[in-house]
Formats: C-alpha cells, sequence, structure tokens
C-alpha cells in the first residue's frame, strides 16, 4: 500500500507546480471530479526513488465564503486522508494569519506535517525559512518547486520514517544485466537468472529466486470493484456476496477506508476489496455513493484482479478511462463490467457497444461484460474473466519458449538499422509475474523505436494467450560475459605458438 501526501497552502503558493514535479513521470492526473472532489487532484507520484499518492488542494486563505467556504472546507478534508502533509508557504512573503490558521489546525489534529517554504531561488533562504520557525512545526524545509532544488532532500526527510509502515514506497530498481555467477558446468549465470552457454546462448533458467518459487493458486485472490459514485459497485458486491450479507469482517492492517472481506466461489478463496462500503441492501437507495478516490486507487494498488465498473446509462466518461489507466500503470489485471444492461433497446445497446470499442481501444485485451447487477444477469460470468485473467497474469512461461517466439517475432518482422546496423536481439526469458514480464537481451535496443517495442508486446501477447492483464517488455543490453578474461591456450596451442615465436625469430 502506497502513503497518501496531501499538499497544502494559500493560493499561489506553489502546490501545483510541486504536485507536477512529483509527478512528471507518469501520466500525473489521475483524477479531477469536479462536484464530487470539487478542488482535489489525485495523482501517483514516482520522484527520485519515490512513490506514493498525491493530493493537490485548493489555497485557504481563511475569509471563504459561499463555494470558495466550500473548498476550503474539501482542502481540510484531503488533511484527514494523508499519511503525511506537505505545508507549503512562500518564502518570500513571510508568514500571513492564513498561515498561522492552517498551522493551528495541524497542530490541533496531530497530524505529520511538513513546512515547505517555497520560492527559496534568488534570496537568502536561511533568513526566509527563519521567519516560519514561529509557526512551531518544527524544521522548515526550502525549496524551488519550479527548479526542483531541495525537493529530493524533502522526500527523504518526509518518508525515512515511513519505511516500515509502508515498504511498497520504494521503487524497485530494475537490476543490471551483468554476470554474477556461474553453475557447475561453467555456464554463466547473469543477474535475472538466465543461463548462458559459451556462445552466449540461452539454455537455461535458474528457478529458485522468490518470486518463481510462489505458489500464487494457493493464494487469495484480491479482487477490487472500483468505478465512480452510483455505478452499482455496492449493488454488485452484495450480489455477489449475497444480497442480505452484513459485513462483519474488517481485517486489521488493512486501509483505512476499505473493507477487506473474505468469501469463497467454486472451491476458490477470495478476499473481495470494497471500495464504498457493503451496506445493508435496504440502505442503499437511501444514500448517495460517497466516492472516495484515495480508497479506490489504494484498492487497485492492493488487488490482483480489478473489476470496473461502468454504468452503460452514462457509456464511458474520462473518469472511467483515468481509473483503468491507473490500474494499467500499476500492473494490475482488469475485466470491465458494463451495469444497467437491461432496460436498454437495442438501438441504444448498439450505440454503447461502439462507443465501447472507440474509447476503450487501448485496453483491447481486457474482456468486457454487460450485466445488471441488480437483477443478477450476468453477474457468474464474470468470474470466468477473473480467473483467466490471473491465470494469465501468474503464469509461468520458460526462457526457450520466450526466444522461440522471440525470433518467431524476429523473422516476421526485422529490427530496424541504426546507423547501417541491424539491431540484434539474441534472447528472451521471463522477469516477473503478476503482471508478466518479458526480459529481451541484444545490442542496440535502446535504439529500438516505440513502434517495433509495442510490435514486439502484441506479439508476445498474442503468442502467449495473455488475456485481461497488460504484459510488461522489458529491454536489456547485452554485456559479454567472457569480456576481460584472459583466453587460455590448450598445451598444443602453446606448444604451436612457441613454434611460431621461434620462426619468427630467425627471420
Amino acid at each position: 500500500m502506497l502513503p497518501v501526501v496531501a499538499l497544502v497552502g494559500r493560493p499561489n503558493v506553489g502546490k501545483s507546480t510541486l504536485f507536477n514535479r512529483l509527478t512528471r513521470t507518469r501520466d500525473a492526473l489521475v483524477a479531477d471530479f469536479p462536484g464530487l472532489t470539487r478542488d482535489r487532484k489525485y495523482g501517483q507520484a514516482n520522484y527520485d526513488g519515490f512513490q506514493f499518492i498525491v493530493i493537490d488542494t485548493a489555497g485557504v486563505h481563511g475569509e471563504e465564503v459561499g463555494i470558495d467556504a466550500e473548498m476550503a472546507a474539501q482542502s481540510m478534508r484531503a488533511i484527514d486522508e494523508a499519511d503525511v502533509v506537505l505545508f507549503m508557504v512562500d518564502a518570500r512573503e513571510g508568514v500571513t494569519a492564513a498561515d498561522q490558521n492552517i498551522a493551528d489546525h495541524l497542530r490541533r489534529i496531530n497530524k505529520t506535517a511538513f513546512v515547505v517554504a517555497n520560492k527559496i531561488d534568488g534570496i537568502d533562504a536561511d533568513a526566509a525559512r527563519a521567519d516560519f520557525y514561529e509557526l512551531g512545526l518544527g524544521e522548515v524545509h526550502g525549496i524551488a518547486a519550479a527548479h526542483g532544488r531541495g525537493v529530493e532532500q524533502l522526500l527523504k526527510t518526509c518518508f525515512t520514517p515511513l519505511l516500515e509502515d509502508y515498504p511498497d514506497i520504494l521503487v524497485q530498481a530494475p537490476k543490471e544485466a551483468t554476470v554474477i555467477t556461474h553453475d557447475k558446468d561453467g555456464n554463466v549465470i547473469d543477474a535475472d537468472g538466465a543461463i548462458l552457454d559459451a556462445d552466449g546462448q540461452i539454455i537455461g533458467q535458474v528457478s529458485d529466486h522468490a518470486e518463481a518459487a510462489i505458489d500464487y493458486d494457493s493464494l487469495p485472490l484480491k479482487l477490487a470493484i472500483v468505478g465512480r459514485p452510483n455505478v452499482g459497485k455496492s449493488t454488485l458486491t452484495n450480489r455477489i456476496l449475497g444480497e442480505e450479507r452484513v459485513v462483519v469482517y474488517d481485517l486489521p492492517g488493512t486501509t483505512r477506508d476499505s473493507i477487506y472481506i473474505p468469501m469463497e466461489r467454486d472451491g476458490r478463496e477470495y478476499i473481495l476489496i470494497d471500495t464504498a462500503g457493503v451496506r445493508r441492501r435496504g440502505r442503499i437507495d437511501e444514500i448517495v455513493e460517497k466516492f472516495s478516490v484515495i480508497k479506490t486507487l489504494q484498492a487497485i494498488e492492493d488487488a490482483n484482479v480489478v473489476i470496473v465498473v461502468i454504468d452503460a446509462r452514462e457509456t464511458v466518461s474520462d473518469q472511467d478511462l483515468n481509473l483503468i489507466g491507473f490500474a494499467i500503470n500499476a500492473g494490475r489485471s482488469i475485466v470491465i463490467a458494463v451495469n444497467k444492461w437491461d432496460g436498454l433497446d437495442q438501438d441504444h445497446r448498439d450505440e454503447i457497444k461502439r462507443e465501447l470499442d472507440r474509447r476503450l481501444g487501448f485496453v483491447d485485451f481486457a474482456r468486457v461484460h454487460f450485466i445488471s447487477a441488480l437483477h443478477g444477469s450476468g453477474v457468474g460470468n464474470l468470474f470466468e474473466s477473473v480467473l483467466e485473467a490471473y491465470a494469465s497474469a501468474t503464469a509461468r512461461v520458460g526462457a526457450a519458449k520466450l526466444t522461440r517466439i522471440l525470433e518467431a517475432a524476429v523473422d516476421d518482422h526485422q529490427p530496424p538499422l541504426v546507423g547501417g546496423r541491424r539491431v540484434k536481439l539474441k534472447y528472451a526469458h521471463a522477469g516477473g509475474y503478476n503482471p508478466p514480464r518479458v526480459i529481451i537481451h541484444g545490442n542496440q535496443v535502446d535504439s529500438l523505436p516505440g513502434s517495433y517495442k509495442r510490435y514486439l508486446t502484441n506479439y508476445f501477447r498474442k503468442s502467449l494467450g495473455v488475456m485481461g492483464t497488460p504484459i510488461k517488455v522489458e529491454f536489456r543490453e547485452s554485456v559479454n560475459p567472457y569480456a576481460g578474461k584472459k583466453n587460455q591456450l590448450t598445451l598444443s596451442q602453446q606448444r604451436k605458438r612457441r613454434r611460431l615465436m621461434k620462426h619468427l625469430k630467425r627471420s
């Protein structure tokens, strides 16, 4: 689970600038829901080895009325959602009454907060920071969000105390493709576990890596049901669990808001992650479903398979696409459920299917089901696709098979020439599961165009029959495992060399 960081402060202190810098390595804006979260923007940040969910809030100045007052209240609620608050102030303007009000609120609720003095570029940073110690929130961190100055040190200070509770906060860097050992026959084993012979050809794969030893079939399948408000998530959850089911499980160690519900279906154990909260059937129609972006993003991160529920009567919205995109970026398997299909005439259904084909082209590997959660039609078929997607995500594939697929792909469509030389792709092997990762080794792979990388990804997907899960293809520049090693001559070669040297000396 990823921690949540809220950016709060007065208007124009640089919150959005810092938000954009923190989220620059991914599709930064995950959700901006007008009328629901109103002013808050949610994104997944991946910066300097740390990953976390970040909230950008509207500015608070303490004199809000009308709609501004509601927006200020929303900003205060973002503080409650967060694990860490970055309280941003303007180093050029000094302490204001609004800064004091926000600081007083943070002290009252005893929230982990860091004072961040922005815009220190071009001024005496130490003198500017000194003014803000009167806020009584401890150390003041100076940054220049527009240029990135001080941001790295700020994140280290914030997140080092959280490493024990949030181990996922650290981004796992890919291993370098360097030689690490040899097997008993003298063959090289590279950092990814591929076994190479003397010619550099892959002849096997070590199987004692921790991930390869996981028996995914014996683990409960974590299934998250996500979607916009009032698309029928709670109705679908209650339909799956049984209409009169009342939630009694709230397992320790889970997220603050999502409910983790153990269940069993056809002999298979599941953990259903409900982001809306399961309510008694009689209350579903009485209460407008509250949507929490934070709950949804954390549920996606923690799930194996995600069911994205779409309202057939509203077709596909940008919010739906954002949720699907977040699940893909997180490497989660996806099943799409188009709810409220009952009662639509055929013309309307045909129009919706055309819209789905047009807008969901980027997720064509996911199964689409047309269901009625209220009446139960089509709900049972969802689990066939859930199991199919999970099986695809966790299936073991040997290095020999992956290399054969790579060779077939290259035979069908040769890599392009780079600087007059053909890019050479040597071998492929599995780099991980859930989601499946394929590691391709070769020469000049950094020069491969994006179009050819997409071709290889689609070729592997089709050849492996992967359905319902994204597949990640990574490229590694091959190294010569015998580089720097002196060639040892045999005895006969040494004698021949001595005779040759004597002959050369005489002449």
